[in-house]
């Protein structure tokens, strides 16, 4: 939620948003606010733009590849270990 709130504050136009906005968003919904946790991510982006660790991790998460298929098939129930299509169902009466 600090992260959150950190990149609401970038996104309404402050670049470098401090403890004190954090504490103001987290706080406005009715979220306990840490003093300590606030700090130690402050300290971990302090003189890194938002948009560059995000365009970093966008190129670490590459290298891990999908999970998901990426054929429509799979959202078949068939592919999803349901019936087949075409009335693979049984019915008891």
């Amino acid at each position: 939620k600090y992260c959150a709130a950190y990149l609401m504050a970038v996104i309404s136009g402050n670049d470098t948003p401090g403890a004190k906005e954090i504490q103001t968003i987290l706080e406005s919904i009715g979220s306990e606010y840490d003093s300590t946790i606030a700090d130690k991510l402050l300290s971990e982006l302090n003189g890194k733009s938002v948009h560059e660790i995000i365009a970093t991790g966008r190129e670490k998460l590459k290298s891990f590849g999908g999970g998901g298929c990426t054929t429509p098939a799979a959202a078949d129930g068939a592919a999803a270990g349901g019936a087949a299509a075409g009335g693979g169902a049984v019915k008891e009466e």
